[in-house]
């Protein structure tokens, strides 16, 4: 599977992703940060730093409802639907995603 993505919030071009491999269900991709990336980088930033168990899960909800609420779209450059429903977490210039 190979694919290149534009994560777009609103208008606006949040970063690309490009699948450099596939561990199912996840794909791995290189991330490209564009102009809308400044402002919700803080809220990957805080997400990346949930580790390890988290019994209630509380602190992945509480990393990741933020980042839901960004309304975040996955534009799939070479043409098709948009995706609306997906995990993506980025770490740097690396992200895992799942849809």
């Amino acid at each position: 599977m190979s694919g290149t993505w534009r994560l777009m919030r609103d208008d606006q071009l949040v970063g690309t992703l490009t699948v450099y491999e596939v561990d199912m269900p996840a794909y791995l991709c290189d991330f490209s940060p564009g102009p809308g990336w400044e402002p919700v980088r803080p809220l990957f930033e805080a997400w990346a730093e949930v580790r390890g168990p988290d019994p209630d899960g509380s602190r992945t909800a509480a990393a990741l409802k933020p980042i839901l609420d960004l309304g975040l779209v996955l534009v799939p450059v070479a043409g098709g639907e948009p995706i609306d429903r997906f995990f993506l977490r980025i770490d740097g210039d690396k992200a895992r995603l799942r849809y």
